[in-house]
């Protein structure tokens, strides 16, 4: 890994643990870790559906319906794949056990 790809996953994980990243998981955080894929679409099926009734009949496109939904649930995604990643750090430092 390259020296400035290091110091940036380090200022990463600095700033991890000023925001509280050292503390152990709660329930919904295990979850969120274990399955990204499902987290972004429970997050992005019911705000589809709200953006596809909001929507109405203006003649709004169904293309901002599905790529507002569709991106929301990304980001989401990504965000429990950190936690994840999140998780495997706090199990490598003996912070947390894993249970």
């Amino acid at each position: 890994m390259a020296t400035w790809q290091r110091s940036l996953a380090d200022g990463f994980w600095a700033l991890d643990k000023a925001l509280g990243g050292q503390r152990r998981p709660t329930r919904f955080q295990k979850w969120a870790g274990r399955h990204p894929v499902q987290a972004g679409l429970w997050v992005a099926a019911p705000l589809t559906l709200f953006l596809w009734l909001v929507s109405g009949e203006d003649g709004d496109s169904p293309l901002f319906v599905v790529i507002g939904g569709l991106t929301t649930g990304l980001i989401f995604g990504l965000t429990a794949a950190l936690e994840r990643l999140r998780q495997r750090r706090l199990k490598r430092l003996g912070v947390w056990d894993g249970a």
